[in-house]
């Protein structure tokens, strides 16, 4: 599994109120989510997000409450990875239940900016700046998970294994 994009650069405790503002989680319809992705702390975002882009941010991504509608906004928009210093540990599970790759890696968060253009390998953990020349090292998923990315999510991961136990 790889990525690459664009990178929207963000600082410490982006929180999942900005991620996905709580005055439109009346709806469950993904693309009306993705459509206010980030809007309260970019609202450039999400005229600008293209498919296969990068979120890079710092400190405690993802705080705040518990909700799913954060990741998945993101991963609608998108989003093909978020790279940050650390995560919250619930908006850790809930990216990876719905298939959205996330990747801690400190020495990344340091060097990547806005704009830079950024390449991901999952199966390795490598990342690369290709705007700076310059790569990084995150701890690579294990197997498993990287399965359950690629089913879509835990969801899928699940339905797949049934299928699979049928044959």
């Amino acid at each position: 599994m790889q990525a690459k994009g664009s990178v929207f650069r963000y600082g410490d405790n982006v929180d999942t109120d900005v991620i996905i503002p709580a005055r439109y989680l009346n709806t469950s319809n993904h693309k009306e989510l993705a459509s206010h992705c980030m809007e309260d702390i970019d609202d450039t975002f999400i005229k600008q997000v293209k498919s296969g882009d990068i979120i890079v941010a710092d400190k405690n991504f993802g705080c705040g409450s518990s909700r799913e509608h954060a990741p998945i906004a993101i991963k609608e928009s998108g989003v093909s990875c978020v790279i940050a210093r650390t995560f919250a540990r619930i908006f850790y599970r809930n990216s990876i239940n719905i298939g959205l790759p996330i990747l801690e890696c400190p020495e990344a968060c340091d060097s990547i900016e806005k704009g830079d253009v950024v390449s991901v390998d999952f199966s390795t953990g490598k990342i690369t700046d290709e705007t700076k020349g310059k790569t990084f090292q995150a701890e690579p998923f294990p197997s498993f998970m990287q399965d359950l990315i690629a089913a879509g999510g835990l969801a899928g991961y699940i339905a797949k294994q049934g299928k699979e136990g049928t044959k």
